[in-house]
C-alpha cells in the first residue's frame, strides 16, 4: 500500500536499483577488461620443452582467449628467493591473481602469501590450506595409467624403469597410476623407480636412466622431470621410453608416446571463474580426461594397434567414471590400500600418497 501511494518512494527505489546494477556492471567490466592482469611465475624458461614451456603456452593461450593480460616472471628456481621477489614485484603493480608454476613454491613463500590476503594465489601443490590459496592440476595420473598400458605391453624383460624427481604426493601418484596401468595388462612386470631429488638436473637424470637400464635390465623407461633428458638417454641406450609433456619432435620411434596435459583447458576454467567471482567457493581445481585435459599425444610406429585399442578401451572407462585408484589395491609392503568396490578419495590422492603400489621397487643409484 505504501508503494502505491508514494511515487517519490518508487522513484528513489528505482534510482538505488539502477546504481546497484551499474556498480555491478562497472566492476564486472573492469575485471574483464584489458586492465585485468594474471601474474605467472615459472621456475624455468618459457621457451624450453617440457613443464615450463607447456604451462606457459597453456596459460598464454587461455589469457588471450579470455582477454586477460599476463605478467610473466620466468627463471625463478625453487628456493632461490626469486619467487618471493616476483610476488612482491607483482603485488606492487596491483596484480590480484598470481599463478605459481612449481610444486614447492608455496613451501618457500608461505609467509609471503599470508602477507597479501587480497591476492589470490594458485599452485599445483595441494599441501597448503590458506584462505587466499587455491590448488589446481590436471589429472595427469589418468594419462600416466594409459601410458603404463603401453609400457606393460611393450616390455620383453618385464622390467620397466621410472626416473622420478621428488618423493612427494604428485610424483608418487603418477608412479602408482603408471604401475597400475602396467600391471593391468602385465601382472608380472616390475617398475624400478629412482628419485633424483630435483626437477631439472640433466646429468643426474641421464645417469639414473643409464643405471636402471644397465643394472635393472629395464627395456622401457618413463620419467617425471621438467625436461626430456631421459628421452635422449633412452635413444643412446637403445631402449623404449614414455615421454612427458613433449611432442614427437625429432625423436626416433623409441619414443613410444607422451603423457600430456592440455593446460589451456585448466587455465581457462581457473581464469573464467576468477573473472566471474565463481572461484570464491572453490579451493581445488582438478580436471581430467572427461574434459580432454589429459591424453597421450601420439603413438610411434613401435606401438601396435592392439596396444592402441587397449589404451582406448581404458580411456573410455575413465571417461565413464571408472577411477584409476579403485578396486583392490595393495601397496608394495603388502598392505591393502583400497578394497573391492571402493574408490580412493581425492583428498588421499592429493595429500596422503606417501606410499607406492605393489609392483614398484625403489632403486638407489650409488
Amino acid at each position: 500500500m505504501k508503494i502505491r501511494k508514494n511515487g517519490v518512494f518508487l522513484l528513489g527505489a528505482g534510482i538505488v536499483l539502477l546504481l546497484i546494477i551499474g556498480s555491478i556492471l562497472l566492476f564486472s567490466n573492469k575485471k574483464k577488461g584489458d586492465k585485468m592482469v594474471i601474474g605467472v611465475i615459472l621456475p624455468g624458461s618459457s621457451d624450453e620443452p617440457g613443464w615450463n614451456g607447456i604451462h606457459y603456452q597453456g596459460i598464454r593461450d587461455a589469457c588471450a582467449e579470455l582477454g586477460v593480460t599476463m605478467e610473466l616472471y620466468e627463471n625463478a628456481p625453487e628456493y632461490s628467493g626469486e619467487c618471493e621477489k616476483a610476488v612482491r614485484e607483482m603485488a606492487e603493480k596491483g596484480i590480484k591473481a598470481i599463478v605459481l608454476e612449481s610444486y614447492n613454491y608455496p613451501d618457500e613463500i608461505e609467509e609471503t602469501i599470508k602477507e597479501y590476503p587480497d591476492i589470490s594465489f594458485y599452485c599445483c601443490s595441494s599441501d597448503r590450506n590458506l584462505d587466499n590459496y587455491k590448488t589446481y592440476f590436471a589429472r595427469v595420473y589418468q594419462a600416466r595409467y594409459l601410458s603404463g598400458i603401453v609400457a606393460g605391453m611393450k616390455t620383453k624383460s618385464n622390467h620397466i624403469g621410472y626416473v622420478a624427481a621428488m618423493d612427494n604426493n604428485e610424483v608418487n601418484r603418477g608412479i602408482n597410476a603408471f604401475t597400475l596401468g602396467v600391471r593391468s595388462v602385465n601382472p608380472e612386470a616390475v617398475v624400478y623407480v629412482s628419485y633424483t631429488g630435483d626437477w631439472d638436473n640433466g646429468e643426474k637424470e641421464r645417469q639414473e636412466a643409464a643405471a636402471l637400464v644397465n643394472n635393472c635390465r629395464v627395456d622401457v623407461l618413463a620419467y617425471h622431470q621438467n625436461q626430456p633428458f631421459v628421452v635422449g638417454m633412452a635413444e643412446e641406450l637403445g631402449v623404449y621410453v614414455i615421454g612427458y609433456n613433449i611432442d614427437r619432435g625429432e625423436y626416433s620411434d623409441c619414443l613410444l608416446t607422451s603423457v600430456v596435459s592440455n593446460w589451456n583447458m585448466v587455465y581457462q576454467e581457473i581464469i573464467a571463474d576468477y573473472l566471474q567471482n565463481k572461484e570464491i567457493g572453490v579451493r581445488n581445481y582438478w580436471i581430467g580426461i572427461e574434459k580432454d585435459a589429459v591424453e597421450l599425444s601420439f603413438y610411434s610406429k613401435e606401438v601396435s594397434q592392439e596396444m592402441i585399442d587397449a589404451v582406448e578401451f581404458a580411456a573410455d572407462r575413465l571417461r565413464d567414471d571408472k577411477e584409476v585408484f579403485s578396486g583392490l589395491i595393495y601397496d608394495n609392503a603388502g598392505n591393502i590400500r583400497c578394497n573391492e568396490n571402493e574408490v580412493i578419495r581425492d583428498e588421499i590422492l592429493q595429500q596422503q600418497m606417501n606410499w607406492l603400489v605393489e609392483g614398484v621397487e625403489i632403486y638407489e643409484v650409488n
